[in-house]
C-alpha cells in the first residue's frame, strides 16, 4: 500500500475482466477518467449530476491504485475496463466536451470517510436496470434537477459522514514493495508496516502469531509470523519479505479490511508506522525528534543544493524552518515550514536514498552518517562494525567503555559499550540501542578525538573539541 493517496500521472487498464487474456493499455490518469465518464454518463445531464458521478469514478479508480488491488494479486494492471468489476472504459472512444471540461477541473479530488485514509470505493450503478447500495446515476440526475449540489447528491447516497479531498498532488506512483527484501535484523518503516498488516491478518488467520512489540525491528518473532503467513498462503516459508510476500500480505490485508467495499473497515492513521510520534513539528519545538529532523535535512543539503542546511541542536528555530520550507519547495510539498507525517516521510525517504549509495566501510578518521536503521543487540553488518571501531577508539580516552571485538556483530559486549557511552554522556532514551542522535554523538566524538590526536602538542586542531 502506498503511504498516502496521490493522483497517479498514469494508470494501466486491462481491456476485459481480470481473468480474461486481454490487452493492457497505459494512459494519463486524467484521460482515463474522461473516457470512463464519457462511457457511462450523458453529457446533457445537469452539471452537478455529472460532477457527483465523476467524483465517484475518481474515488473508485484511486481506491484500486492506492490499495494496489490488482497489483498485489500479481496483475500487471491497476484496473479493468469491465463494469462488473470496476467501471466502463472503451478504448479510443470520443470524449464529450462538457465532461472534458469538468474532469480537467476536478480530476485531482476524491471521496473518503472521516478518519480514514483510503479513497472510498464509491460503488455506483445506473439505478434503472441495476440497483446497488451506492450512487444511482439516473437518480443523481433527478436530485440535481431539484437543486442539490454535487456534494449533497453524494451525501444522499453515501451518507453525511463523507469528505471531499481536493487539490491532491499528482505524481508518478510506483509499487510499494521495498527495493531490497526485508529479513531478520532489518529495521525501519517498511518492517513496521509489515508487522502492522500481519497482526491485522492474524485476527482472521489465528495460526499466524502476533508480532509483539510492533516496533519496526525484524526480530525472530517477526520471522515466525512471516513464515506462518507464507505457509498459510502457499509461499516459500523462508521468513524473508520479498516482493511476492510483500504484495501477498497487501492482498490479504485488502481482503480482511474489505477495502474495496462501501462497508470498509478503513485504513486509519494508527494502521501506519508510528516512528514519527508527533502530530507535527514546527517552530518552537525542542526534542530528540527535532534533532533527527535536523540531522536528515543537514545531510540532504550536502547533496541537494536547493535544500538549506540547518544547525543540529534539537531546537526548531527559524533556520530549521527555512530548511524545511526549502525541502518542501524542492519536492513539491506545501511550503508550510511545518513537518507533518507526509513531509517527515519524504525527508526520511530522501535521506535513506542518499545513504543507500554509500560504501559503509570503516575508514580511519572519517565519520560516516547514520546508517538508516536503529542498531541493537542481535544485528550484524558493516554499520555495526563501524560502530564498534568508533566505540573502541573513544574507549582509549574514556576507559569506562569496555573494549569490544570488531566483528560486525552487535553482541552483549557491544551492548554494554553502547550503554556505557550513553550513560557517561547522559544521552536520553533507551540505553542499549543506537538511534540517530546516538550515532551522531558517537561519530562526532570519534571525529573530534581522531582530529585532536592528529595535531602536534599544543597545536590548535582547527575546531572545537566536543
Amino acid at each position: 500500500m502506498i503511504r498516502y493517496p496521490t493522483i497517479p500521472a498514469e494508470i494501466t487498464v486491462h481491456l476485459g475482466a481480470p481473468n480474461v487474456d486481454a490487452q493492457n493499455v497505459t494512459l494519463p490518469f486524467v484521460d482515463y477518467i474522461k473516457n470512463v465518464a464519457s462511457s457511462e454518463l450523458y453529457p446533457t445531464w445537469p452539471r452537478e449530476a455529472l460532477k457527483a458521478n465523476i467524483y465517484a469514478q475518481l474515488s473508485v479508480a484511486l481506491n484500486r491504485v492506492y490499495t494496489e488491488y490488482y497489483r498485489s494479486a500479481g496483475r500487471a494492471f491497476d484496473i479493468t475496463s469491465s463494469p462488473a468489476y470496476d467501471q466502463t472504459f472503451i478504448y479510443g472512444r470520443e470524449i464529450y466536451e462538457p465532461i472534458n471540461e469538468i474532469v480537467d477541473e476536478i480530476f485531482n479530488s476524491y471521496l473518503k470517510r472521516p478518519r480514514y485514509i483510503e479513497p472510498l470505493f464509491a460503488a455506483f450503478c445506473d439505478g434503472i436496470e441495476v440497483q446497488c447500495d451506492g450512487l444511482s446515476q439516473w437518480g443523481s440526475v433527478e436530485l440535481a434537477r431539484q437543486g442539490l449540489t454535487a456534494f449533497e447528491i453524494l451525501q444522499n447516497y453515501y451518507g453525511r459522514n463523507l469528505e471531499l479531498i481536493t487539490d491532491v498532488e499528482v505524481e508518478d506512483v510506483s509499487g510499494s514493495a521495498p527495493p531490497i527484501p526485508l529479513r531478520e535484523g532489518d529495521s525501519g518503516y517498511d518492517v513496521e508496516s509489515a508487522q502492522i498488516k500481519l497482526n491485522r491478518i492474524s485476527t482472521n488467520f489465528p495460526s499466524i502469531p502476533k508480532v509483539n512489540p510492533v516496533d519496526g525491528f525484524f526480530d525472530t518473532g517477526t520471522t515466525d509470523a512471516v513464515k506462518a503467513f507464507q505457509n498459510v498462503f502457499s509461499l516459500t516459508p523462508d521468513g524473508v519479505i520479498g516482493p511476492a510476500t510483500w504484495y501477498r500480505i497487501q492482498n490479504v490485508y485488502n481482503g480482511v479490511k474489505q477495502l474495496a467495499s462501501l462497508n470498509s473497515e478503513g485504513v486509519r492513521i494508527s494502521d501506519f508506522p508510528q516512528s514519527f510520534q508527533s502530530t507535527t513539528l514546527e517552530e518552537g519545538a525542542a526534542s530528540a525528534e527535532v534533532l533527527t529532523l535536523q540531522y536528515y535535512l543537514d545531510y540532504i543539503s550536502r547533496f541537494i543544493n536547493s535544500v538549506s542546511s540547518t544547525a543540529i541542536d534539537g531546537s526548531f528555530g527559524p533556520r530549521t524552518k527555512e530548511a524545511v520550507v526549502s525541502f518542501q519547495r524542492t519536492y513539491g510539498l506545501p511550503e508550510t515550514g511545518i513537518v507533518d507525517r507526509v513531509t517527515w516521510d519524504r525527508i526520511q525517504s530522501i535521506y535513506y536514498s542518499l545513504i543507500s549509495a554509500l560504501d559503509f566501510s570503516f575508514i580511519p578518521g572519517e565519520a560516516l552518517p547514520y546508517p538508516g536503521r536503529v542498531l541493537r543487540e542481535g544485528l550484524s553488518g558493516a554499520d555495526v562494525r563501524v560502530l564498534q571501531e568508533y566505540l573502541n577508539y573513544i574507549g582509549r580516552v574514556y576507559p569506562t567503555l569496555p573494549v569490544i571485538t570488531v566483528d560486525g556483530y552487535f553482541g552483549p559486549r557491544t551492548k554494554a559499550a553502547v550503554s556505557a557511552f550513553k550513560t557517561y554522556f547522559d544521552l536520553p532514551g533507551e540505553k542499549t540501542r543506537v538511534y540517530t542522535q546516538d550515532w551522531r554523538a558517537i561519530a562526532t566524538i570519534y571525529q573530534d578525538l581522531y582530529d585532536g590526536a592528529a595535531v602536534a602538542e599544543g597545536q590548535f586542531p582547527g575546531q572545537t573539541i566536543s
